[in-house]
């Protein structure tokens, strides 16, 4: 019996499961909250901080291999498992997630472009690097934000004040506000054998920092972005020898790309996978750190993935859609809280637009 250790109770620790209990594969979670979470119909929960060494010794106890489900697990927890087995991705892709500026300098280490960026500790420094980088810019703290917490827009000098007492006292960057076409993803998986592969591009639309919605394959998508896309995934996975799934955000601008942001997990523009490519990104994950073959990364057609934010939509109108699959995470609704998605797969792409007009005003998104 192999077992799985997840570090997280959420929606993707749940997905990760789901997915592997097919294989025939154990899962055991750590998680703090005192509530219910995602998880706990799908295995043990290990209920404690994760720089608890006891709740650590508990949940590593009988576990094969360790991953995690979100970015902000504590470094120095997945360092002291890693020193008793094998824990994946690597706790360096964690330290290189983490803090935005060290992520944005690592892309460039890799010469992966980025927006401009610079280091913000006091008022007289945001000001020094609005001047050098102009605005519309957007600050951020460099570490914790999701979901668009922790950062402020600046598209004018009246927006500086403001920004700056919400977000002072953290360690904060300031970023050039790319003038981006769409936004867009790519997933790659690779394994502890070394072997990688790809799934297609994904365009993605945020609103307030939210996943809203992402299409699959991205629509007019040229092979050579696609190609430049890969080989910015395979930068990032050789240079950290990285093992599981990697999720890179990007902006297109023409014909270029430039990196926004990185996650070492499965990851909400993967969702679709699920229905819609021939190996969803959470079988893939498990297959690649249990070192296992591949599975096939092809599109299965044309694939919407719908977030449901803040409310619980109808469930029968929802699967009255022909081919649209609904996915709800146990969780209780509160406005910008992800409850669910849903997906929508079709062969044909006339089909999938007459359907995916029919299924948006289904779904709740705030």
């Amino acid at each position: 019996m192999t077992t799985i250790g997840i570090m997280g109770g959420g929606q993707l620790g749940r997905m990760l499961a789901l997915a592997g209990y097919p294989l025939g594969l154990h899962f055991r979670f750590i998680d703090p909250v005192a509530g219910e979470a995602p998880v706990d119909a799908l295995g043990e929960r290990v209920r404690g901080d994760y720089t608890d060494p006891a709740a650590l010794e508990q949940f590593a106890a009988g576990a094969d291999v360790v991953t995690y489900e979100f970015e902000n697990v504590p470094v120095a927890a997945a360092q002291q498992l890693a020193a008793r087995l094998p824990v994946y991705p690597p706790p360096a892709a964690l330290e290189a997630s983490q803090d935005r500026l060290r992520e944005k300098s690592f892309f460039r280490e890799q010469g992966i472009p980025t927006p401009p960026f610079l280091a913000v500790n006091t008022r007289e420094e945001l000001d020094a690097a609005i001047k050098e980088i102009g605005l519309p810019a957007v600050l951020k703290t460099r570490r914790m934000g999701y979901d668009g917490k922790g950062q402020a827009l600046l598209r004018a000098q009246e927006d500086i004040a403001p920004a700056w007492e919400a977000l002072q006292g953290n360690d904060l960057i300031l970023e050039g506000f790319v003038a981006f076409d769409r936004e867009v993803s790519i997933l790659a998986a690779r394994s502890t054998t070394g072997e990688i592969a790809y799934y297609p591009l994904v365009q993605n639309k945020h609103r307030d920092g939210i996943l809203r919605r992402s299409i699959a394959p991205a629509p007019d998508t040229a092979p050579e972005l696609q190609a430049l896309a890969q080989s910015y995934a395979a930068r990032v996975v050789e240079a950290l020898n990285y093992v599981g799934l990697l999720a890179i955000e990007l902006f297109q601008v023409g014909e270029t790309l430039i990196a926004n942001e990185m996650a070492p997990r499965v990851h909400n523009s993967g969702h679709w996978t699920i229905e819609g490519a021939e190996t969803s990104q959470f079988e893939n994950h498990l297959r690649a750190i249990l070192g296992l073959p591949l599975g096939s990364t092809a599109p299965r057609g044309h694939i919407a993935m719908l977030n449901i934010i803040g409310t619980l939509p109808e469930t029968p109108a929802v699967l009255a859609i022909p081919n649209a699959h609904l996915h709800l995470y146990d969780k209780a609704p509160r406005p910008a809280r992800k409850l669910g998605h849903v997906t929508l797969r079709c062969d044909d792409a006339e089909t999938f637009e007459e359907r995916l007009a029919a299924l948006k005003p289904l779904v709740p998104r705030d």
